[in-house]
C-alpha cells in the first residue's frame, strides 16, 4: 500500500484500515464468522498502468507481505501469488520464485487487460502450465479502469450515468467472467490443461446463469466438434464463490454446479462487499455435508490446506 502510494500522487492506496492493517482484519475476522482469508489485490491492481519490470518489483513487495501475514498468523491468513502479468517471461520468474514459499497457494490474475484476453497467447503457456504443475488454483478478477470496462464507454451520457451506477462493476464483471469462462473452454485450454484449477469470483458473473444459451450458440454454430468432453461437463471445471446476494440465484449455483464447487466469497471492504460472508450460504438451509463444502472444506482441498 505504501508503495503504490508513493507511485500514485493522487493517492492510490486505500484509505480503510481493513486493508492494510492485519490486526484490524483478524479482529473483522472474529466478529464476523471467518477463520482465514486469501490475501490478493482488488480490480484496482497496478499490471496495467505501471512498466513491466516496476510492476515485477511490486508484486515481489506484495507477495513477501503476504508470506509474512500468513508466517505471522498461519491460522489466519494465505496468499495469492500477484505477477506482473504484462511479461510472461517476469511473470514465471516471480511465480517461480515463490513456489512453495509458506502460506502461497494461489495465483491471481486479471482476466483481460483492455480488452485483450493476454492467457490465450502461446507466449503464455509456460506461466498456465507452471500453475497447473504447482497446483495452485488461479483466482481471477477483472481490472478497474474505463479502458477495462467489458463493452466500454459509448457516450458522454452513458459515461456519466453508468458511472453514476458503477456498472462497470456490477455488470461489467460479471459479464468479463462469462466471456473467460467460455473462451477456456472453447479453446481448448480446459482440455491441455487438465489439472488446472480456476476460481471466478461473482458467482462466476453471468456464465451459469447463461451457460446453456452459451452452450447452444457455439454447437449450433459447429464450433465445439473438437472438444474432448461436452460441455456441460466443463461447467463443472470451475469452481464459483458465493457473491450472488440473493439466496434464489445461489440455490441456483449450487443445483447447477454442485457443492462441491461452491466456495465463500467475501468482495470485502469493497462496494460490493458483504457484512456476514457466511450469512447467505446458511440461509440456504443445505444438507450439513454440502455446508461444510462450502463453508470449509472446498477451499481446504483448493489450497491443500491438510499439508500444511
Amino acid at each position: 500500500m505504501k508503495a503504490v502510494a508513493k507511485m500514485r500522487q493522487n493517492g492510490g492506496a486505500s484509505k480503510n484500515r481493513l486493508s492494510f492493517d492485519l490486526d484490524k482484519r483478524r479482529q473483522w475476522m472474529d466478529t464476523h464468522g471467518v477463520q482465514m482469508h486469501v490475501l490478493s489485490l482488488s480490480g484496482g491492481m497496478p499490471w496495467q498502468w505501471v512498466p513491466p519490470d516496476f510492476g515485477d518489483s511490486l508484486a515481489q513487495i506484495i507477495n513477501d507481505a503476504n508470506v509474512q501475514a500468513h508466517t505471522a498468523h498461519p491460522d489466519r491468513f494465505m496468499g495469492a501469488i500477484e505477477v506482473s502479468i504484462r511479461d510472461p517471461t517476469l511473470a514465471l520468474k516471480e511465480l517461480n520464485r515463490m513456489a512453495g514459499k509458506p502460506g502461497m497457494r494461489t495465483v491471481h490474475l486479471p482476466n483481460s487487460i483492455e480488452g485483450h484476453d493476454y492467457l490465450f497467447e502461446d507466449r503464455y503457456a509456460p506461466v498456465l502450465a507452471r500453475i497447473e504443475e504447482l497446483g495452485y488454483p488461479i483466482l481471477f478478477h477483472p481490472l478497474d479502469g474505463d479502458e477495462n470496462i467489458f463493452g466500454g464507454w459509448k457516450s458522454r451520457l452513458a459515461t456519466e450515468t453508468a458511472k453514476a451506477a458503477n456498472l462497470n462493476n456490477t455488470l461489467g464483471f460479471p459479464f468479463e467472467h462469462a466471456t473467460t469462462a467460455t473462451k477456456f473452454i472453447i479453446t481448448g485450454t480446459l482440455d491441455k490443461y487438465p489439472k488446472l484449477e480456476i476460481v471466478l469470483p461473482h458467482a462466476g458473473g453471468v456464465f451459469p446463469y447463461h451457460a446453456g444459451r452459451i452452450h447452444r450458440g457455439i454447437v449450433n454454430r459447429g464450433n465445439y466438434k473438437k472438444r474432448q468432453f461436452a460441455f456441460r461437463d466443463y461447467i463443472r471445471r470451475f469452481h464459483y464463490d458465493t457473491l450472488t446476494f440473493y439466496p434464489e440465484a445461489l440455490r441456483f449455483l449450487i443445483n447447477l454446479v454442485g457443492a462441491d464447487r461452491v466456495v465463500i466469497g467475501t468482495d470485502n471492504f469493497a462496494i460490493m462487499d458483504v457484512e456476514y460472508p457466511n450469512a447467505l450460504v446458511e440461509s440456504l438451509k443445505l444438507p450439513e455435508a454440502d455446508l461444510g463444502k462450502i463453508l470449509k472444506g472446498n477451499a481446504s482441498r483448493l489450497l491443500r490446506l491438510s499439508t500444511t
